[in-house]
């Protein structure tokens, strides 16, 4: 087990800095946070729970004394990637969620300052009680997901600024030393701009403890979205997949140019029939996988296309306006339909749906009405967990009774693991890339589910997603060869992937000899020369010449 040899102490002076409540080694909690998503659980021995700053530099401290490697988290919801779990056993879990202090809040620069348990909802309803003219940026992973857990991993959002990390402005670390260190400008006493300008003078340190583990970010402050004078949501359907792959240069031009200045989000059929309805077991018995005729028939009852996009403008009206033709244009030719849903569209669209359903008539109207909304929810600050629906695809028991905004995924036992490559912004390569990872999702008898993000003007985020039912051993072990196989194709490739699983932590150094891992390792050395936070994590293992790296306290 993990921890120098004297745990006990160390447990002890944890409980007289936080008190016992604080505290807990009861098998129920560490059940609890060994609960997953990913198949990759990994059981901790403690979990600490400081509500300041000044006790988690304490904790940092005491672990540091007594070798005992922590494992920091916001709120443990980082579905996909690796939930709660600590990323080898027997390590302490440190739970930021009671730091959830949103610090100051500017109206007139347009910037917060937030601990990080704050989460989407926290925010969202801060700006709107407050009259505060800002929204904030927010992601598909629920209204309980922390700002500061989703930015250390690099995660992305949906609106103008949904590149999250070019939205930071200085940062409050408690590095593996105890010391803590106050990036940017924060660092100068009474300094004026520590949150409007990232880069301070002298090295630019934020990306360093961004996917590493080398310290804890108890503070960030994150730059506001400006609510604009007119919002306007659209979908673009694309009948065929060609259909896409001939538009995509014609909206990379759009995205270079700032026409298209949200992050689009485009999924394929899959993804769509995910958020409609479980998988159609009935229909196909003892089958992991859908057939063709089913899927387009599906399609069809739907009423959807091969792919789908989303997005939103934001501006003064004429720009909205401007925009919109713009977008129409560059699909003019091309088997695809663009619908736009400004919110007076909605509100007449809902009041429709709600008549109509009460007649029962077009029975699916309100669902996709529904959908639409959270679309639009989720492009103007407002958070929702409508799109997590989508995991409880492999379930064999399908959809709770109680599905909503609160569901934890991990505690319902779906599966998810992703599969996340940067590619060009090119329709060559996410043809080629589709067409080999279908192939072998094919091989291990899954559905491949595809999301693509223009996460910025010259490179799209890609999502292989692999659903399965945890509960079922046999698909549970398919779908980890799977997600293997795949990350092992990506790398091959040249499409590496850009965010990791705690599976996929021990897969992100192909090559020993890797002169980029040796320098973090180094780096590791100097900022957390003990190896006390979060051992393993985005740290493969690798030193240079194969040697493999393990701090003191770290777990093989």
């Amino acid at each position: 087990m993990p921890g120098g040899p004297d745990w006990n102490s160390a447990a002890a002076e944890w409980r007289q800095l936080l008190g016992d409540a604080s505290v807990s080694t009861a098998e129920e909690s560490l059940d609890h946070y060994a609960r997953t998503c990913s198949n990759s659980s990994r059981r901790a021995r403690a979990v600490l729970k400081p509500t300041t700053q000044d006790e988690v530099v304490e904790i940092v401290r005491i672990a540091r004394r007594y070798r005992t490697p922590l494992y920091p988290l916001s709120t443990g919801q980082n579905w996909g990637y690796g939930d709660a779990c600590p990323v080898r056993e027997g390590q302490v879990i440190l739970d930021l969620r009671r730091m959830n202090r949103i610090l100051e809040i500017d109206a007139e620069l347009g910037y917060a300052v937030i601990e990080p348990g704050v989460t989407q909802r926290q925010l969202s309803d801060a700006l709107a009680e407050r009259k505060i003219p800002f929204w904030c940026d927010c992601t598909g992973a629920g209204p309980h997901s922390s700002f500061i857990g989703n930015i250390v991993e690099r995660g992305f959002g949906h609106t103008p600024y949904g590149n999250r990390l070019q939205t930071v402005s200085g940062m409050e670390v408690v590095l593996g030393t105890g010391e803590l260190l106050r990036t940017g400008f924060g660092h100068y006493e009474g300094a004026k701009t520590t949150h409007l300008y990232p880069y301070g003078v002298g090295p630019f340190m934020d990306g360093l403890f961004t996917q590493s583990n080398f310290g804890i970010v108890t503070q960030i402050g994150l730059w506001l979205v400006p609510i604009p004078e007119a919002f306007c949501p659209y979908l673009v359907l694309f009948q065929e997949d060609d259909d896409l792959l001939r538009a995509l240069p014609r909206l990379q031009r759009l995205r270079l140019h700032r026409i298209l200045h949200s992050v689009p989000h485009i999924g394929n059929d899959l993804r769509a029939l995910s958020s409609d309805r479980p998988f159609p077991r009935d229909r196909l018995p003892g089958a992991a996988r859908l057939t063709p005729e089913l899927r387009a028939e599906l399609r069809r009852a739907a009423g959807i296309g091969a792919w789908a996009m989303s997005g939103a403008f934001y501006g003064t009206r004429a720009q909205v306006r401007l925009h919109r033709r713009l977008l129409n244009g560059a699909l003019r030719g091309i088997g695809a339909r663009a619908i736009f849903l400004p919110p007076t569209t909605l509100a007449l669209a809902r009041r429709a749906a709600a008549f109509l359903d009460r007649l029962g008539l077009f029975p699916g109207l309100g669902k996709k009405i529904r959908a639409a909304q959270a679309l639009s929810n989720m492009h103007s600050g407002r958070p929702t967990g409508f799109f997590l629906r989508g995991a409880f695809w492999r379930k064999q028991g399908g959809w709770p009774a109680d599905l909503g905004d609160d569901t934890d995924l991990a505690g319902e036992q779906v599966g998810i693991l992703w599969m996340a490559p940067i590619l060009p912004f090119r329709a060559q390569d996410l043809a080629e890339l589709t067409r080999r990872m279908d192939t072998l999702f094919a091989d291990h008898g899954f559905d491949c589910h595809v999301t693509v993000n223009m996460i910025n003007e010259r490179a799209l985020a890609a999502v292989y997603t692999i659903d399965y039912d945890a509960e079922d051993t046999d698909e549970t072990a398919r779908a980890l060869a799977c997600y293997d196989a795949g990350v092992a194709e990506l790398y091959r490739l040249g499409y590496p992937i850009y965010r990791a699983s705690l599976r996929g932590m021990g897969l992100l150094a192909p090559h020993a000899d890797d002169p980029f891992w040796a320098t973090v390792s180094r780096l590791k050395s100097v900022l957390d020369p003990d190896g006390i936070i979060a051992p393993g994590r985005y740290e493969p293992g690798f030193v240079g010449g194969g040697e493999e790296r393990n701090p003191a306290g770290a777990c093989g």
